[in-house]
């Protein structure tokens, strides 16, 4: 990963300032002294002492992990582990200060403070799974969810009679969920909750009678709730149908995916497209675009700051973690937006978790449903407290409607506020490659200064990328623009049609142009690994539309199936017929016959839509479009389902 040189250059323990202005990137110089293996308990480690995720460990994070450690006697000692850690001394310990300080003490043979909090931390997990498998993951979370999921799923009747719900929280290794996903199903409709109308539930697996599902069946199920996750947004690397099976040996990973779910279901609706009263929360200065550019979790702090400054309170909420735990901004809140109903008088209560259970008691006179506790709160679970936050929000937004003139005023129109299909196709696309510390909120705001960009035309075509001439932290316009042509050199090297594109059009966030480049990109990426897993049917060529359509019509043919198509946009594939026959020559036994129709309905055109896309997602196939594009034959994710589907045909 690094030189010689650039080692040589850097001291083992303390960062040399001017290593930016030479160039250098200090972060992976110093990742590239480390083994990948070492480097994955590291983050590990560093995101447990991180809890509000934003990617420093603070003074109160550190007293808060020291508490728990039963390592805390002084504040001495909490500023003396800070300063040993916090090399630059701006308050915080960053990644590559706590790197420095583990690099210390794995090869320069010092003896540390931090590094016994660190060997303490690291044990403070829970064994579970054959072999004392070593696994991390709170268990008031796994209660909590598995609270939420029975209370979000108590109606559904089938899960219901196979025993899935509600899920046993009073199981002393609480198991109860990760056993409980083991099958698919509960995750199917939990996906179906959190984004309604991802999953076709015709097209998966349910046992019949007192008949269980086989390995296959459940694979198949898998294969429907890993694919339509990533169609959503959700991260899944490194989750695979074997470790949901299994959940019980990997609590972590069934917790990652279920918490992913819940947040998506809980934050679906703080968006000023569902709420536009939200745009009483811009401040001076700022315009309608500012407010946009917002993802969820920042949108709803700013909703929570508005309350408690209207409200007349000093205090600031900054996470959903130390800022929250004593529960004041908590009764202020709800007392500001529901003053009939919930009361303050929490403030003047000492003990902080008699607060924490007034402040749930006032939450609950407002209907609010939530799983959190008072230890909870106390404790500054980030998660659970975002949880809690949204919530509320979700419940009594406390803000005044917009009146018509209002409305009118802010230019806030359906056209123009709001994910459009294309945007939001590509951005869950550029989401599901895995990339690390990486994640698209707003496609023409996360992209404006070519930083992600350039991640995304990386992972697409590896190592075309010549890292030494990218601005990672792009200050200016300037080196922005600058970002941003490379992209458009790199672009070009790919043979993309770029004519009258430069780097100044995506600075300037056009969004046009900005779709025509992602496009491009997204088509590279599905014909090259089309063309790779197929390399035997197309000879290594570079896979055309035509190829592609000769290749699905021979095989629909071959099937003994009637349906052709004359190419990826003809109308006459809106009745989506010809997909499910694609899929049906791929592997007859995934249709089942009852639910195809003619598609001479608006409806059942999109029945058919939605049947086809769970199913090719059963096969494998991971797809981003949904049914409305297909039965409008929306030419771009035509290709993409077409050959996302071709590519899991044996």
């Amino acid at each position: 990963k690094t030189n010689a040189s650039q080692d040589s250059n850097l001291d083992e323990t303390t960062r040399d300032s001017n290593l930016d202005e030479k160039g250098y990137d200090f972060e992976q110089i110093m990742e590239g002294k480390f083994k990948p293996k070492d480097l994955t308990e590291f983050r590990k480690v560093f995101k447990s002492f991180d809890k509000d995720g934003n990617g420093t460990i603070d003074k109160s994070e550190m007293r808060s992990a020291l508490t728990t450690l039963k390592m805390y006697d002084s504040l001495g000692k909490l500023d003396d582990i800070m300063k040993e850690v916090d090399v630059n001394k701006d308050g915080v310990i960053a990644w590559d200060e706590f790197l420095q300080v583990m690099y210390s003490c794995k090869f320069g043979g010092k003896t540390s403070h931090f590094g016994k909090v660190y060997d303490k931390q690291k044990q403070t997990v829970v064994k579970v799974g054959k072999g004392h498998t070593v696994h991390s993951f709170a268990v008031e979370e796994m209660i909590a969810f598995s609270e939420h999921i029975n209370h979000s799923l108590k109606d559904d009747e089938e899960l219901a009679k196979w025993d899935i719900i509600p899920i046993n929280t009073e199981e002393k290794k609480q198991m109860g969920l990760c056993t409980s996903v083991r099958d698919g199903l509960l995750l199917a409709k939990f996906i179906n909750i959190a984004a309604p109308d991802t999953i076709d539930e015709r097209a998966l697996n349910k046992p019949k009678g007192k008949k269980q599902l086989s390995l296959f069946q459940i694979n198949e199920n898998m294969n429907i709730v890993i694919n339509s996750a990533k169609g959503i947004g959700i991260k899944v690397v490194n989750i695979g149908a074997g470790e949901l099976q299994d959940g019980a040996a990997h609590p972590h990973i069934v917790l990652g995916l279920v918490w992913q779910l819940v947040k998506l279901q809980l934050l679906n609706s703080v968006n000023i497209k569902a709420h536009p009263e939200l745009v009483r929360l811009l401040e001076e200065g700022e315009s309608l675009e500012d407010l946009l550019r917002l993802p969820p979790e920042q949108l709803l702090m700013r909703w929570f700051n508005y309350h408690l400054k209207n409200a007349g309170s000093e205090r600031r909420v900054r996470n959903f973690s130390g800022d929250v735990k004593d529960s004041e901004c908590y009764t202020v809140l709800l007392h500001q937006i529901a003053p009939g109903k919930c009361d303050n008088k929490a403030l003047t209560v000492q003990d902080k978790k008699k607060r924490a259970q007034m402040v749930l008691s006032n939450a609950k006179k407002l209907d609010v449903e939530s799983f959190i506790t008072p230890s909870d709160i106390c404790k500054g679970n980030p998660k659970l407290n975002l949880a809690f936050t949204a919530a509320i929000f979700n419940q009594c937004p406390g803000l005044d409607p917009l009146d018509e003139e209002e409305m009118d005023k802010i230019g806030l129109l359906e056209d123009d506020v709001g994910d459009s299909r294309e945007e939001r196709a590509f951005r869950m696309w550029m989401n599901s490659l895995g990339l690390e510390d990486f994640y698209i909120n707003n496609l023409y705001e996360d992209c404006a200064d070519g930083v992600n960009l350039l991640k995304v035309i990386d992972a697409v075509e590896p190592g075309i990328v010549y890292w030494k001439k990218v601005e990672k932290k792009p200050t200016n316009k300037f080196k922005k623009v600058a970002n941003q042509n490379y992209a458009v050199v790199l672009g070009k090297q790919l043979k993309f049609s770029l004519v009258g594109i430069g780097g100044i059009d995506f600075v300037n966030k056009n969004k046009k142009l900005l779709l025509a480049f992602i496009w491009q990109l997204m088509r590279h990426h599905t014909l090259k690994y089309l063309g790779k897993v197929q390399k035997k049917h197309f000879g290594g060529k570079a896979v055309t539309d035509e190829m592609m359509v000769k290749w699905a019509n021979n095989k629909v043919s071959a099937a003994g199936r009637k349906s052709r198509m004359r190419s990826l946009k003809d109308k006459g594939l809106g009745t989506c017929v010809f997909f499910l026959d694609l899929l049906y020559a791929i592997r007859p036994k995934v249709i089942d016959e009852q639910y195809i129709t003619e598609g001479k309905s608006d409806d059942d055109r999109l029945l058919n839509a939605k049947y086809a896309i769970s199913v090719a997602r059963k096969l494998g196939a991971v797809v981003f479009c949904i049914p409305e594009d297909l039965v409008e034959v929306q030419y771009k994710m035509v290709l993409t389902f077409v050959a996302s589907t071709m590519s899991c045909s044996t």
